[in-house]
């Protein structure tokens, strides 16, 4: 039987990474694209403030194709939603018809996302919704993955935790009212290991800085 042709909504952290775990095990899926907003004035993943060499390095280690939805700093949802048409339009021509999301409990997160895809031909799916994010992170971890914090909103976690790995320590040493996977935002993470990958990522941790009311651990090839 064909596999269904997919692309999978990706940031480079660790909900994208579990998300694609999950679709590559269920072999009915083929995941023809990595799909990823990137501010183009800084060259670095949106939100996350990692640098596109290691974007694309991630894509490279998963036997992905990568594809770079371009955005400008600051911009706003028209600006943003105009791009991702463009995106749907062109998978659509290429027989693509469903795209991935590693969303796991926003309810509002999840309905934007489907009734921008209404009408366009393209399904949704959301191959970890409503799980339980402790469980998931320790299965994160668990299942051979790496990754580095790399963004904390100080409003939810003093900047000390922007560039520490993600791990068994990290989840213990988090506030009450933190969510295990950051779902609400409270921090982001770069993935530079796991099952997912042919071989690990080789990165080093540079500075951290406060940018835009967020801390970024900077992330550097090594």
């Amino acid at each position: 039987m064909d596999k269904i042709q997919i692309v999978l909504s990706w940031s480079g952290g660790k909900d994208s990474s579990l998300a694609l775990h999950r679709l590559l095990n269920e072999k009915k899926y083929e995941v023809r694209y990595l799909l990823t907003t990137v501010t183009r004035d800084f060259d670095r993943i949106s939100m996350h403030g990692v640098r596109k060499e290691l974007l694309l390095e991630q894509a490279r280690m998963a036997s992905v194709e990568p594809d770079i939805a371009y955005i400008s700093k600051g911009a706003n949802n028209k600006e943003y939603e105009g791009v991702m048409r463009e995106k749907i339009g062109k998978y659509l021509d290429e027989g693509i018809k469903t795209i991935a999301f590693g969303d796991l409990f926003l309810e509002d997160i999840r309905k934007y996302r489907e009734d921008r895809m209404a009408g366009t031909g393209m399904t949704c799916v959301f191959p970890l919704w409503k799980e339980n994010t402790l469980d998931l992170a320790r299965y994160f971890i668990k299942s051979g993955f790496r990754a580095i914090v790399c963004t904390v909103d100080p409003r939810k976690l003093g900047g000390e935790f922007a560039g520490r790995e993600f791990d068994e320590d990290f989840i213990s040493s988090l506030p009450e009212g933190v969510d295990p996977c950051g779902e609400n935002g409270e921090f982001h993470t770069f993935v530079y290991d796991g099952p997912i990958f042919s071989a690990p990522i080789t990165v080093k941790k540079g500075e951290t800085v406060l940018r835009d009311n967020f801390y970024f651990a900077d992330i550097l090839p090594d």
